[in-house]
């Protein structure tokens, strides 16, 4: 990985970092090669003018060893195909609403818990005027991403981005529902099919109509998840997986996959494949990852279920 590094950060185009440290936690080695060579070498549509994309992986939970390959898959994209610029950050101060006005779209690249907060151990240890100051500003900066979205913007969430801001209802009912476990986890082989009826939409026409096989994790959801309240994309095939497995809690075979809506003026993409490494360099997903990101920035105009 260390040796993508310079070549990314020279394309100044391509990938700014903020408060991190991009080499601190490192990819399998060879994803750079196996991202670039899943990656189509042009956009589905041309931007209408530079954008920003940032992406923000915080956890206050548990954190996925594939984020540092996830981000490496979405600078790699913006770069190759020159749809955006990628900015990778954990730093909340990107959250205000003057930091916002920077970025066409905001993504949550496998988030966990309650990331507008401290972490649960600095809170603890914080006086009673800290932690109202830390509370006061996380409920502003949520007012502010929701302002952003809901002005025109765009949202994207990876995998876990369902797995955060529990206590934040808005969250929920924008992105669609809450992670309610993943009866079918990271070594399971499931079989993912296109929503009937989409086989030609725009944003999964890189699928063929076909299904995709391969291990991956596999959420359910909880409420306040709705399938009929968006345009649907990807669903388990559950006649071609193993519906025997531990922890399925729903019985009505409701397990969506990748779905977009409009969130009044803004648009808000999410597909939850993006737990195992191989998600990033899979040449189908990829496609699927950009085109659904196109779209919530607002070049890539499809048709998507108001």
């Amino acid at each position: 990985m260390k040796s993508l590094i310079p070549r990314l950060l020279t394309c100044a185009t391509a990938l700014f970092v903020i408060g991190q440290n991009l080499a601190a936690e490192e990819a399998p080695a060879g994803s750079a090669e196996k991202i670039t060579q899943a990656l189509p070498d042009k956009a589905y549509a041309k931007p209408v003018k530079p954008r920003k994309l940032l992406v923000f992986s915080k956890t206050n939970g548990f954190r996925h060893a594939s984020i540092p390959t996830g981000k490496l898959a979405l600078a790699e994209m913006g770069r190759k195909t020159g749809a955006f610029e990628v900015v990778i950050t954990e730093e909340l101060d990107e959250f205000e609403a003057d930091s916002l006005k920077k970025y066409d779209a905001v993504c949550f690249l496998n988030t966990t818990l309650d990331v507008f907060a401290p972490p649960r151990k600095i809170f603890t240890a914080m006086t009673d005027d800290e932690k109202k100051s830390a509370t006061e500003r996380g409920v502003r900066l949520q007012a502010n991403l929701m302002n952003f979205i809901k002005a025109g913007h765009g949202f994207v969430g990876i995998h876990s981005a369902t797995d955060c801001c529990y206590e934040w209802a808005e969250y929920g009912e924008m992105i669609n529902g809450f992670f309610d476990g993943h009866p079918w986890g990271a070594n399971v082989k499931v079989s993912v099919k296109v929503e009937p009826g989409q086989e030609k939409h725009p944003l999964v026409a890189m699928f063929g109509g076909e299904n995709v096989e391969f291990p991956e994790e596999i959420y359910q959801f909880k409420a306040p998840y709705d399938s009929k309240a968006v345009h649907m994309l990807l669903r388990l095939d559950t006649e071609k997986t193993d519906m025997t497995r531990r922890g399925i809690k729903r019985t009505d075979g409701d397990f969506g996959i990748a779905w977009a809506r409009h969130w009044e003026k803004g648009r808000v993409f999410y597909c939850s494949l993006g737990h195992n490494h191989e998600m990033y360099w899979h040449p189908k997903v990829v496609r699927h990852y950009l085109a659904g990101i196109q779209w919530a920035i607002g070049d890539y105009k499809v048709e998507v279920k108001k």
